[in-house]
């Protein structure tokens, strides 16, 4: 039995590290491209480099103003994580501990926004934002990340208020402390697990988001990473060197903030979606 199993956990590894090295073939043309001069990269793209070209980033660095699109990818994703944490769950909450068929309904209305794909909402989205004066701005981009981005938060907050006990609220109220004090002094910090989850998954997508910005921001002051990456394709000519030395440059801050705090998913999504 003990060699059964060593056989099948050996197996087991093989197949996660060939998965691996699939997943990573994408991660190694980027990579290694990004550091070609342009007709290198025509001939033979999976070629290793015969010359490294690290003024391909200099030259990214300065075409696409970088420090001003990370300014705004930064202040965008911020803000928006502050907003959906904050948001998210005081309803998670509120809903948990007033039961009832209100909270129910709601929790249900706000879970099934989560099947709605963006592109059924993306033009009455552009009308209502035009006429509410949301478009062409930060704020406006990031109010419309909080309706976006709530359904999730609220849904993994949800499941894990589920697991903090109730008396220990009711002793903090006995004490006299408010139902503000006791969700921020004795809720909120419980909470931790389900919110490192929330701020890494929504860094992930909103950092990432291409086609919200693209419909909402015009101004090229405005413009988020992957934004100014994405002038380097245009219709008829695409600057696969500058191009993908500007990809580089746009997702190495994520994947450092992931790197960091991946440990955390998998706690909190087990501890909040699945109690």
């Amino acid at each position: 039995m003990n060699n059964r199993y060593t056989k099948r956990t050996f197996l087991l590894e093989i197949v996660a590290i060939a998965l691996a090295i699939v997943f990573m073939i994408p991660f190694y043309f980027v990579l290694v491209n990004s550091v070609k001069p342009f007709a290198a990269i025509l001939i033979d793209a999976a070629a290793w480099p015969e010359e490294f070209m690290f003024s391909n980033y200099a030259r990214v660095w300065e075409i696409i103003q970088f420090p001003r699109a990370f300014m705004n990818s930064f202040i965008i994703t911020t803000i928006s994580n502050i907003g959906l944490v904050l948001i998210s769950s005081m309803a998670a909450w509120k809903m948990i501990r007033t039961p009832g068929k209100f909270s129910k309904i709601l929790f249900i209305l706000f879970v099934s926004a989560m099947v709605i794909p963006f592109q059924t909402v993306m033009i009455p989205l552009m009308k209502v934002g035009g006429t509410l004066g949301l478009t062409n701005s930060i704020p406006g981009l990031i109010l419309m990340y909080f309706g976006f981005g709530v359904p999730l938060s609220l849904f993994l907050y949800h499941g894990f208020v589920k697991t903090v006990p109730v008396e220990i609220e009711e002793s903090a109220m006995m004490d006299g402390c408010s139902s503000f004090g006791v969700f921020w002094r004795i809720v909120f910090p419980l909470l931790k697990p389900i919110t490192v989850t929330v701020v890494i998954l929504n860094t992930l997508w909103i950092w990432n988001d291409y086609l919200l910005p693209l419909l909402v921001l015009q101004d090229a002051e405005l413009r988020t990473i992957p934004l100014a990456a994405s002038s380097f394709f245009a219709q008829y000519t695409k600057q696969w060197d500058m191009g993908l030395a500007a990809l580089v440059l746009g997702i190495t801050p994520v994947i450092i903030f992931f790197l960091f705090l991946q440990k955390h998913i998998i706690k909190g999504i087990a501890s909040g979606s699945i109690k």
